[in-house]
C-alpha cells in the first residue's frame, strides 16, 4: 500500500461516491453521495475498529430481528437518536399557526374502529377518563369539515393495545370533524410510560444512562385533501418528563392543560363519570399540502 493515510481513505470516499453516478435519478444520487460522505467522515473521525463495525453489525441484525408488524425497532431508534424529530424539523416550514408536527412513534396501526363524534376511543383500556374536543381549521381560519382524525394511545399501564399481543384494540380509534370543523371524543388521561426498552434500542439507552420514560401524551393523525397530514401529539402540562422525553418529541405549543374535572361535575355529552375525569382542548390547524419530493 502506498500513500498516506489520509489520501488513501479519501480516495475510497470518492470511488465509492462516484459509483452512484449511474443512479436512477438526481435525488437519489444526492441522498446515496451524502450518506457516503457523512459514514465514511465518521469512521475516520472517530478511527472506528473492526470490532466496534462487527458491534454495530450485530446491533442492527438485532434490530431487524424483533421487528415484526407490530413493533418496529428501527424506528424507535430514530426516534432515540433524535432523527426522527430532526427529520420533521426540517420538513415542518412554518405555514402561519399550522400546529406543529412531532414523531409518529412505533404503535401506529392501519384499520383503527371508527367512532363517532363524541365516542369513546378507550374500548376498555383502564385509565382515568377524558373529554377531548377542539376544531379543525386551515391556516386561513376556515373550518375543515370531514377530516379524518387517528388518535391513540398508552393505556393507564403504560401499554399500547398491540403491545398485549391477544389481538385487543383499545385507545386506539378515528373520527370525521362535523361541517363546522368540530370534534370531540372520550380517551383516557395520557400518562408517563418506558418505550420499549427490553430489545437492543432500550439496552443503548441503558449503556449510555439515559431514562426510556416518554413524557405523558395523546397521539394524533389528522388528513383532509388539500391539507398536509399532521401527524403530533398533546402533551400533559405538569408532566415530570417534558424537559427529558426519550424521543425528544416535546413543542411547547402542544402542551395542554387536561383539567381535572371533581367526581360528580356535569360532563359535555351528559355521561355519567364514576370518580375524577379531566378535559382538554386541542385545535388543530392544517398547512396546505405540499408536493414531497420523489425518488
Amino acid at each position: 500500500m502506498t500513500g498516506e493515510p489520509g489520501a488513501r481513505e479519501e480516495a475510497l470516499v470518492q470511488r465509492v461516491v462516484a459509483s452512484f453516478t449511474g443512479a436512477s435519478s438526481p435525488r437519489l444520487e444526492e441522498l446515496l453521495t451524502s450518506l457516503t460522505r457523512h459514514l465514511h467522515a465518521f469512521v475516520r473521525e472517530t478511527r472506528l475498529t473492526e470490532a466496534e463495525w462487527a458491534a454495530a453489525i450485530r446491533f442492527l441484525t438485532r434490530c431487524g430481528e424483533v421487528t415484526d408488524a407490530n413493533r418496529q425497532e428501527f424506528i424507535l431508534l430514530s426516534d432515540v437518536l433524535g432523527i426522527s424529530m430532526q427529520t420533521i424539523t426540517v420538513n415542518d416550514a412554518a405555514a402561519g399557526d399550522a400546529t406543529e408536527a412531532t414523531v409518529v412513534g412505533p404503535f401506529f396501526t392501519e384499520g383503527s374502529p371508527r367512532v363517532p363524534i363524541g365516542g369513546d376511543i378507550a374500548g376498555g383500556a383502564p385509565g382515568r377518563p377524558c373529554w377531548v374536543e377542539g376544531t379543525v381549521t386551515d391556516t386561513g381560519g376556515k373550518p375543515v369539515a370531514g377530516a379524518r382524525i387517528e388518535v391513540w394511545e398508552a393505556d393507564d399501564d403504560g401499554f399500547y393495545d398491540v403491545q398485549y399481543g391477544d389481538g385487543r384494540v383499545a385507545a386506539r380509534a378515528h373520527l370525521f370533524s362535523d361541517e363546522n370543523g368540530r370534534y370531540a371524543f372520550w380517551g383516557i388521561t395520557p400518562v408517563p410510560y418506558p418505550i420499549p426498552d427490553d430489545g437492543p434500542v432500550g439496552e443503548l439507552l441503558a449503556a449510555a444512562g439515559r431514562s426510556p420514560m416518554r413524557a405523558s401524551h395523546l397521539h394524533f393523525m389528522v388528513t383532509a385533501p388539500g391539507l398536509r397530514t399532521l401527524v403530533t401529539h398533546i402533551f400533559v402540562r405538569g408532566c415530570e418528563y417534558l424537559d427529558r422525553d426519550s424521543v425528544f418529541g416535546v413543542k411547547e405549543s402542544l402542551i395542554k392543560d387536561f383539567a381535572v374535572q371533581p367526581a360528580g361535575a356535569a360532563t359535555p355529552d351528559g355521561r355519567v363519570v364514576d370518580g375524577e375525569w379531566t378535559r382538554a382542548r386541542f385545535d388543530i390547524v392544517l398547512a396546505v399540502d405540499q408536493v414531497d419530493r420523489c425518488m
